[in-house]
């Protein structure tokens, strides 16, 4: 049985540092001196890795490494905040590189620059962006880059069936990185049916429920639908739109973590008892639903709370 979809970025980076860094810089001659462990709140976030590095030219620097599921708007001001933090208090060059795992889910402009000028007083910081949807997925097995099998599925042209089991057959060569299937099993789900992936991985897909990566999603559209709700609501300028809107809020990000629930699990025969639970107006029912759908086993289970 496989262990909990619980990767963080840290024990990615870990698998082989130097390969990482030297792939994220592309700097050949690069040498890893530790992955520090920092007393920093933000440097304890399973998103953020510093590493320290030496070159003959550079001397010792540190690279910051940023993992994000998908873009956000407030990246750059992030970015430039985390680099600024790192240089104060080792008081040593940064190096920020902005790895994105996913598309955005809006038409957002990815940007590797923050700036602002208040005053005739500029502010700019420039950090490297990585975008792995545009990462050739043969990268990942030629070098090999161990820390980037998981994310073949959502690589270039890592998408297809048999890259998919090759990139499997690549973990399970070796019994310490078997950990890592639950996340090659959650990026493959993006790109292949349900039921394909689970013939591939042999197991449960339920696993990825315990997921940070499935976990944040779910959160993500539950936040933005409750945000489109109070927007609606405040717009109508009285308080009983408010608390209409942020009913509906809820409603809408339950409903699209239902959906993700059922198209991870069931695929999609699953999502076609959507427009069933769509007209489902109490918010405690679709709660009730969306925690079903972790336990049950089949679709007709899942009929029966309907």
């Amino acid at each position: 049985m496989p262990k909990s979809a619980d990767i963080g970025s840290k024990r990615l980076i870990s698998l082989a540092p130097q390969r990482w860094v030297q792939w994220v810089t592309q700097i050949p001659d690069v040498q890893i001196r530790e992955i520090i462990t920092s007393e920093f709140q933000w440097i304890s976030r399973e998103s953020d890795v510093l590493v320290s590095a030496y070159t003959p030219e550079d001397g010792e620097f540190l690279v910051l490494n940023e993992l994000q599921l998908r873009y956000k708007a407030q990246m750059p001001q992030r970015m430039r905040a985390y680099a600024a933090l790192a240089e104060e208090h080792y008081n040593k060059p940064t190096y920020p590189v902005l790895i994105n795992i996913l598309p955005p889910a809006t038409s957002l402009s990815i940007t590797n620059r923050y700036e602002s000028e208040f005053r005739g007083l500029i502010a700019r910081q420039d950090y490297h962006v990585i975008n792995l949807w545009e990462v050739e997925a043969e990268i990942a097995f030629q070098q090999p880059l161990t820390s980037l099998i998981p994310f073949v599925p959502i690589l270039k042209g890592g998408g297809e069936e048999l890259v998919v089991r090759q990139a499997l057959q690549f973990l399970r060569s070796d019994e310490k990185l078997n950990d890592l299937e639950p996340l090659l099993a959650f990026f493959a789900s993006f790109v292949l049916e349900i039921p394909l992936v689970q013939q591939i991985m042999r197991w449960d897909m339920a696993v990825l429920h315990e997921s940070p990566w499935y976990q944040q999603i779910l959160q993500q559209g539950m936040q933005q639908g409750m945000q489109q709700g109070i927007q609606q609501g405040m717009q109508q300028g009285i308080q009983q739109g408010i608390q209409q809107g942020m009913q509906q809020g809820l409603k809408q990000g339950l409903l699209s973590g239902i959906a993700l629930g059922l198209e991870l699990k069931f695929g999609a025969e699953g999502l076609e008892l959507m427009p069933e639970i769509r007209q489902i107006l109490d918010v405690a029912k679709l709660e009730a639903i969306q925690s079903a759908i972790k336990t049950v086993n089949s679709l007709d289970e899942l009929r029966q709370s309907l």
